[in-house]
């Protein structure tokens, strides 16, 4: 499975070089065939990164085009912050604005007019840009939604929307439906040089859209109408090959964790009754003490009150375990050691080259160890109480810790409103990472397993969340 899955991966990359540049503090990655095509500048949602728009990039590029992906300011290896007033136009948004021209203008060398082609956050950017930058030709939106929009602008428009986003796909119907009132999906809506096209992608989210097949195929058909070109190539299946390898290295973590000899200390099971309190009370007792703690001591969202949260939680299950005599077994580092190599060497290495920015600026080093003070203590205290546990308990605990966030969302929805947003990465961290550490917890003891897994949770959150000054 391994195998097939990197000769997916690097398949798409054949033919095609890569080169990296920095324009006015942004870095840009240029994707090319070499044979000088049209330029086309694509964008990334909020919390993402050029990887995650690799699969379109990468299609766009075998086809002819010379494609310019960029990391937005708070990024993935943007070195700047996110800054000014999130809810006005005149705030972040003019400030996104201005960095996507100067991508734009890096871009165009000639090769008039620009396609733009963006996800999600993106596409409202990447509008309200094309509104004020010349030479910009086609527009391509993936999950879209952007009051910019107008019945008279962008005159060459498409829509692309997963099957599984409904708001959305309203939204891309509407935008065709300025200039056709009865378009539907797949419909050419068109009116005195104004085209538009909505394209729903199948079996497709807000994620999965960014490899979707259909999707993909949609936008190189768009952009060659719109440069009158015919070029074509294949669309492989990048989003299950990336699923299959992370899913492979997940499972080579079990036979990696033989390599150290069995726990001599296997823990017992926990009684129902101490399991509800174990799980029960830290969730309803670390929103309270951590929601009136005002934090901003970390330039990343919400990632400050996260760690406080982390912290209570960690440190009242510890408490617990420890009065019921659970707070047993050894730390063995060497065995730690090995889990955190291979879920960042491995795992993170294959995550960054294919899927998302897994590697941190220098600037998000220091933030990674603030994270760690609460990592730590609720990681440990995680492995602990789900070391010999059955499987509806591990979930109910894991249930138990997602809603004690939500609590925290609702005492304060207008500061915590991101960590809604937490919730996709930690579900992804305990399926992956977390199915690692379990098989080390195994042999090592949970201790083990939980130390590491800390340090992995930390720099998890530490590189998924954009920086952002205010």
């Amino acid at each position: 499975m391994a195998l097939w899955a990197l000769w997916v991966l690097e398949g798409a990359r054949t033919g095609v070089t890569k080169s990296d540049v920095w324009v006015d503090g942004t870095p840009v990655t240029t994707w090319t065939d070499g044979s000088d095509g049209p330029a086309v500048v694509i964008a990334h949602g909020f919390a993402g990164s050029r990887q995650m728009m690799q699969a379109y990039a990468l299609t766009l590029a075998r086809a002819g085009y010379t494609v310019h992906s960029f990391d937005f300011e708070g990024h993935g290896r943007h070195r700047d912050p996110m800054s000014g007033d999130v809810t006005s136009l005149d705030g972040t948004t003019r400030l996104l604005m201005k960095q996507t021209g100067q991508v734009i203008a890096y871009a165009r060398q000639g090769k008039e007019p620009v396609a733009l082609l963006g996800h999600s956050m993106a596409t409202d950017i990447l509008v309200r840009t094309a509104a004020e930058v010349e030479d910009v030709g086609p527009i391509v939106l993936l999950s879209a939604f952007s009051l910019a929009i107008t019945p008279e602008f962008p005159k060459d428009l498409l829509l692309i929307v997963g099957a599984w986003e409904p708001g959305l796909t309203d939204f891309a119907l509407k935008a065709a439906g300025m200039v056709q009132p009865d378009a539907g999906f797949g419909d050419l809506a068109q009116d005195e040089g104004i085209r538009r096209r909505a394209m729903l992608a199948p079996y497709a989210e807000h994620v999965a859209i960014l490899h979707s097949r259909d999707g993909q195929r949609a936008a190189l058909d768009w952009l060659n109408e719109s440069h009158a070109r015919t070029s074509t190539t294949a669309v492989p299946p990048t989003g299950w090959a990336l699923l299959a390898l992370l899913a492979a290295i997940t499972a080579l973590a079990a036979p990696l964790a033989r390599i150290w000899p069995t726990n001599p200390e296997p823990p017992e099971a926990i009684q129902a009754r101490d399991f509800t309190l174990i799980a029960l009370l830290p969730a309803v007792v670390a929103p309270l003490v951590a929601v009136p703690i005002k934090t901003g001591f970390l330039p990343v969202l919400v990632a400050d009150y996260l760690a406080m949260h982390l912290l209570v939680f960690g440190i009242i299950q510890l408490a617990l375990l420890r009065r019921k005599n659970r707070l047993t077994g050894k730390v063995r580092p060497v065995a730690a050691i090995l889990l955190v190599v291979w879920a960042l060497g491995a795992f993170g290495y294959a995550l960054d080259r294919y899927g998302a920015n897994f590697w941190p600026t220098g600037d998000r080093v220091w933030i990674i160890a603030a994270l760690s003070v609460g990592t730590l203590p609720f990681m440990l205290a995680d492995s602990l109480v789900c070391a010999a546990a059955p499987v509806w308990q591990r979930i109910a605990a894991r249930l138990a810790f997602l809603a004690s966030l939500a609590i925290a969302v609702v005492l304060d929805f207008e500061r915590l409103f991101f960590l809604a947003m937490i919730a996709p990465v930690i579900l992804l961290f305990w399926l992956t990472i977390g199915t690692m550490g379990r098989a080390f917890s195994k042999q090592a003891g949970p201790l083990s397993a939980g130390l590491a897994l800390g340090l992995v949770l930390a720099w998890a959150l530490g590189v998924s969340f954009p920086l952002f000054k205010a």
